[in-house]
């Protein structure tokens, strides 16, 4: 193990990905020390390389090789602590419950993340509270008629990106409709077991846990349906904040051949609307093309191509084929069908 005084996070108060980690240094009970702000400019004044591109949250943390490296992809940064840090892993043992944790950490983040930006901005009050509330988290101090300046610019730059996502009036009932079926299906779930593969939090909850610090923490429209809908996902997002008190065992996690109904609930939602996703942008890269379109929930759905998603979707498949034959086996017997297994290149 590589002796490590503290990790430092570079992270922003908005950012759904900043909260997925805040939470996983806690959990881990990894000694980190966290500034709010520009990123870039911290690290100008550290003497550090930028990562490309600049994504929040930031962490600077030793590499296996020596020195300190700025990182900011989650799910890889993650993984990297496990080298450094043994104990509260948020890996699964079970190497087959470890895929599906890897499954639904990339659905928090890459699907979940269209409930977080199309609320905070699709809706007047909601791109209001958010274009005043972030100029702020980099410079408390901004002066008013800079703020507003800022505001403004902000307000703008972000509306104007919906698309990237897939938002739109055609889209906002999918993903409207899917928010809510998500929430349903998290108070069923968290009826009967706290965390999503079990007694212990993985990777994945962190992932579905960052995205919903700012649907029911920060902006106004989703809190709301949460607040209708689940109150039992409101306070999960609270719990989940800080588990650094939780004593995790090891046989905590979920027995792969004995999942709970609501967990292939949460997968039948996944393969409703964030495999077709997958699936279309990864062909999208493949064909050089940079727009897809498909369907989605009966509705005709049209968005950017993402290269990291097809990315995500490979890794998702190197994951699988790591497997040995037995637990391709019992991961296959879990998927099926949810419309997951159709992710799975066999």
């Amino acid at each position: 193990m590589i002796n490590v005084e503290r990790i430092r996070i570079l992270g922003d108060t908005g950012s759904p990905y900043t909260k997925k980690m805040l939470a996983v240094m806690r959990y881990r009970q990894i000694p980190y020390s966290l500034v709010w702000g520009d990123a870039g400019s911290t690290l100008d004044n550290m003497g550090m390389a930028k990562p490309k591109p600049l994504l929040l949250p930031v962490v600077v943390m030793p590499h296996l090789s020596g020195g300190d490296v700025a990182r900011c992809d989650s799910t890889p940064i993650i993984r990297n602590l496990e080298a450094i840090y043994a104990e509260r892993s948020v890996l699964p043992s079970d190497p087959a419950i470890a895929f599906l944790d890897y499954l639904i950490e990339d659905f928090g983040d890459e699907w979940c993340t269209k409930y977080m930006f199309h609320y905070r901005w699709h809706s007047a009050q909601s791109a209001d509270n958010a274009s005043t509330r972030l100029p702020l988290c980099r410079n408390i101090c901004l002066e008013t008629q800079e703020h507003q300046r800022v505001k403004e610019d902000f307000a703008k730059r972000q509306i104007d990106r919906l698309y990237v996502v897939g938002s739109n009036e055609k889209t906002a009932p999918v993903i409207d409709r899917s928010y809510r079926r998500f929430l349903g299906v998290m108070e069923a779930h968290l009826a009967k077991q706290p965390f999503i593969l079990g007694h212990r939090p993985g990777a994945g909850d962190f992932a579905v846990y960052g995205q919903l610090s700012q649907l029911v923490g920060f902006d106004p429209t989703p809190r709301a349906i949460a607040h209708e809908i689940s109150p039992r996902t409101v306070e999960w997002v609270d719990l989940m904040e800080d588990q650094s008190g939780l004593e995790p065992s090891e046989d905590a996690w979920n027995n792969i051949s004995d999942l709970p109904e609501t967990l292939r609930e949460l997968l039948r939602e996944m393969g409703r609307v964030y495999v077709p996703a997958m699936l279309c942008n990864a062909a999208a890269v493949a064909a050089g093309e940079g727009e897809w379109e498909t369907k989605i929930d009966g509705t005709v759905w049209t968005q950017k191509t993402f290269p990291y998603q097809a990315k995500c979707l490979r890794w998702i498949n190197e994951q699988y084929t790591a497997l040995d034959a037995d637990c391709r086996k019992s991961v296959d017997a879990a998927l099926k069908g949810t419309g997951c297994e159709r992710l799975l290149v066999t």
